[in-house]
């Protein structure tokens, strides 16, 4: 029994269960997707110098088809499995816009609230944060420079002297006008869900969202993800190195969890992606996830980087409330990409027909970012691409092949 795209949100994630026991009973849905080729393609991934592990997740018409690990969690560790835990980096950044958005629908705040009305260190240029809306925090519109002080953060400055500082930068456009992507003004979010809730922010992330998606993987700390007993160690290579290295595990955007705190496994990763599809509605309902989802300015830096590196699947690029909103071949999908050192993430999804890619790597490597491109062009019937350039270049007319 497949989910009609035309049906509403709400009543898919009502209907979930019952399809999911019922689909016990009666044939599988129709698959568009060529796991074989995912689990091939990953395969050949981990070869890479550049590469130590990777997990993947698929969900196809709903239901979670696919999760499987490659490589190994460190330089003779366990294998990767589908509950290692890595760190979602700025992926977090979609689960403070979830969490603002619920405390929203339960009337505890609105978008429209100032962020001058909480207890917050954030100051912004001419005292923009009497006039910075939620909605301009987590759409990245406060009209500061681009990843305002990162370099302070991962020198040892607390957040809350580096928001106070930005009151002393010049704006780059007016507030609201453009997008400038953060992640220390962003992480203001976490202070306001602790103002209104009066519990730590990562306390609320447990209480609205893992918990009751059963993400029993998911944590917001360094010490939570080395006492995990199965995490995946961070790794990266520099260009002129022959070999991957271990590096350092850094403690930097924990101090920001609401922009790059969250660690979790990618069969967890995948239960949270099943939820901002609609499935799980009373966790996130309908009116959430229209606001999260809705665009809120556009972000023309990071269409023309898909344009060059993606030719003629990225058409519109825009930014809603800790999400990106592409037009994807004619299709709307959903996204984020996320890097901290030694760690990368994906999740791309369209929630029409509640389906998608997650993926988690520890290591620096960029070549991991196709695996959504490869997957959604097989949901779409769209022509087979080498989006991660693994496969040999094609032999010039009239060359003989090389002896293997």
């Amino acid at each position: 029994m497949a989910f009609k795209n035309s049906m509403p949100r709400v009543l898919r994630g009502v209907l979930f269960l019952s399809v999911m026991l019922a689909a016990l009973a009666t044939p599988s849905l129709a698959q568009s997707v060529d796991y074989e080729r995912i689990d091939l393609r990953a395969k050949q991934l981990v070869q890479r110098d550049d590469m130590m592990g990777l997990a993947i997740g698929v969900v196809e018409n709903g239901e979670i088809r696919f999760t499987k690990g490659y490589g190994r969690t460190h330089i003779g560790g366990t294998p990767v499995n589908e509950n290692t835990v890595f760190r979602w980096a700025s992926l977090s950044k979609g689960l403070a816009g979830t969490i603002i958005g619920q405390l929203a629908d339960k009337g505890e705040l609105a978008l429209t609230d100032t962020v001058g009305s909480f207890e917050t260190s954030l100051r912004l240029p001419g005292s923009g944060q009497n006039r910075a809306t939620l909605i301009d925090v987590l759409s990245h519109r406060l009209g500061v420079v681009s990843n305002a002080y990162d370099g302070r953060l991962e020198d040892g400055r607390t957040p809350t002297s580096i928001r106070r500082a930005l009151s002393g930068l010049k704006n780059v456009c007016a507030l609201g006008a453009c997008h400038t992507y953060q992640n220390v003004a962003f992480d203001v979010a976490s202070e306001i869900v602790a103002d209104v809730t009066e519990v730590s922010y990562a306390a609320t992330a447990k209480k609205l969202v893992f918990d009751p998606l059963g993400m029993t993987t998911a944590s917001m700390t360094r010490k939570d993800l080395t006492a995990s007993g199965n995490y995946a160690q961070p790794y990266r290579k520099r260009r002129r190195d022959p070999s991957i290295r271990r590096t350092d595990l850094n403690d930097s955007y924990y101090r920001v969890p609401a922009a790059g705190g969250v660690n979790s496994s990618i069969k967890d990763l995948a239960k949270y992606m099943q939820a901002q599809m609609g499935l799980f509605p009373d966790v996130l309902p309908e009116p959430v996830l229209a606001e999260l989802q809705t665009p809120r300015i556009g972000t023309i830096r990071e269409l023309r980087g898909m344009k060059r590196r993606y030719p003629g699947r990225m058409t519109s690029s825009k930014y809603g409330l800790g999400w990106r909103i592409y037009d994807y071949a004619g299709h709307r999908v959903i996204g984020h990409r996320g890097a901290v050192r030694g760690y990368r993430a994906l999740i791309l999804f369209d929630p029409e027909k509640d389906t998608g890619v997650v993926a988690l790597w520890n290591s620096n490597a960029s070549k991991p970012v196709g695996i959504q491109f490869e997957v959604m062009d097989m949901v779409y019937g769209l022509p087979r691409k080498d989006w991660l350039s693994l496969d040999p270049p094609p032999t010039p007319a009239g060359s003989a092949p090389t002896a293997q």
